[in-house]
């Protein structure tokens, strides 16, 4: 096995910030692009460092032409490096990006609850990061929009996703590929405009690269990085106060992490409070009686009760339940 930079780069990365455990089933999400044809090739020369049981898993959206031929291709990948294969193929073509994803998680979740995979791995890269950034960006977001691409999180109690190569361009997966000469399948609908996120990378990223920072996909990708942790603390910070401003306001029965309709915030222990953490408190509150995720509008008039004078109330949340000041406390209801 030929030992190159990126190598010990991802094996350091996979150590020194705990991704996985040795001897852990690991399911990797191999779409065929280059990205996660590096992903399997360095785990797979990792393997016999860190004892991993490898599967692959290939899911087909079907809004292509040749989706069945770029399932064949990975299933015959996976038969030449011996390593178990799973499929799933859409009912119906997945026609968005956002339906796509949902589908894939739900896809590749279901695959390793089967199977037992602690751990589904994806080939997203800085340069991925840097898109999402910058997508998030020019629609509006706050610091968690910002953020871009987390290490790893959650799916299920039992399964975590992981991205090991968030430190690495989609620049460097090429060259990897290439010196390798992994067999890269080209997907057609990564050239297609009409997808904002193509537009970022095919002529945004580009234009940035050229003519402000060469260097513009790394940086950007750092920005999400130092936003992770700051997001992160103040999220924990957020959910201290949120506690202990409900504390006076609930009774015995009710657990202030899960709260029901009616409950009460106490408006003095907010004022005190930064805004930032303001909001946030107020987010989370929000994020527990809607079934979509809250606006910065719904944030910032729920926000403003806490200064507002008594009985001043909000209109209707969707789903009805209103927010008013009643003396010292916030109430929904």
């Amino acid at each position: 096995m030929v030992w190159t930079p990126l190598h010990a780069k991802i094996h350091r990365t996979i150590r020194s910030r705990h991704l996985f455990e040795r001897n852990q089933r690991l399911l990797i999400a191999v779409s065929g692009g280059q990205d996660s044809l590096c992903l399997i090739k360095l785990l797979l020369d990792l393997q016999s460092k860190w004892g991993w049981y490898l599967g692959i898993a290939h899911c087909d959206h079907r809004w292509r032409s040749d989706s069945q031929a770029n399932a064949h291709h990975v299933e015959n990948l996976a038969k030449t490096w011996d390593i178990s294969f799973y499929l799933e193929t859409a009912i119906a073509p997945v026609n968005s990006e956002a339906a796509a994803r949902d589908w894939r998680y739900q896809a590749l979740s279901a695959i390793a609850q089967v199977n037992n995979y602690q751990y589904i791995v994806t080939g997203h890269t800085a340069s991925d990061r840097a898109e999402t950034l910058l997508y998030n960006l020019i629609r509006g977001t706050g610091a968690d929009g910002l953020q871009a691409l987390t290490w790893q999180r959650p799916l299920t109690t039992d399964i975590m996703l992981v991205r090991p190569l968030l430190e690495i361009t989609r620049k460097q997966t090429e060259q990897f590929c290439q010196e390798f000469k992994l067999p890269i399948w080209e997907d057609s609908t990564n050239q297609d405009l009409q997808y904002a996120r193509n537009r970022i990378r095919q002529e945004l990223l580009p234009y940035l690269r050229d003519n402000f920072n060469p260097q513009v996909e790394s940086a950007l990708a750092q920005t999400a990085e130092l936003l992770q942790a700051e997001v992160e603390y103040l999220e924990k910070a957020a959910q201290q106060l949120r506690e202990k401003a409900m504390e006076k306001g609930m009774g015995h029965e009710q657990d202030s992490l899960t709260p029901l309709l009616p409950l009460r915030l106490n408006r003095w222990v907010l004022q005190k409070a930064p805004l930032a953490l303001q909001r946030r408190v107020m987010r989370q509150v929000l994020q527990q009686i809607l079934t979509d995720a809250a606006s910065f509008e719904h944030i910032e008039k729920l926000t403003a009760l806490i200064i507002a004078p008594n009985r001043s109330q909000t209109d209707p949340f969707p789903g009805g339940a209103i927010a008013q000041v009643e003396g010292d406390w916030i109430c929904l209801k």
